[in-house]
């Protein structure tokens, strides 16, 4: 017996899909966290060792590397990122897919 399994496709933007406001902005900052908690365990840094580097609390890196960094703008992501010794390069393009909206895209 086979049973059909209805579905939708996400959007790629699992935060849209489920009805985020400013969903692209908030990918944009999970990805930037993503890559900061990345190099941290990479370098085995403290949490207590991060929040000293960044200029922030330990409770707050806690609370950002848990998914809650919605008091995090982007640029200070950014420069989370600059205080662990990254190259940040952004690249603006002309949009070429007419198929879909313009994007932000962190990798």
């Amino acid at each position: 017996m086979s049973r059909k399994t209805n579905y939708e496709k996400g959007t790629g933007n699992v935060f849209h899909d489920v009805g985020v406001p400013h969903a692209a902005e908030h990918l944009v900052k999970a990805q930037l966290v993503f890559k900061i908690d990345t190099i941290l365990k990479k370098r085995g840094l403290k949490q207590v060792e991060a929040a000293v580097l960044f200029g922030i609390r330990q409770p707050d890196i806690s609370k950002m590397l848990h998914g809650e960094f919605r008091q995090f703008s982007v640029e200070r992501l950014l420069r989370f990122l600059v205080a662990l010794d990254q190259d940040i390069e952004i690249i603006i393009r002309p949009h070429r897919d007419n198929s879909d909206a313009p994007t932000l895209h962190v990798s």
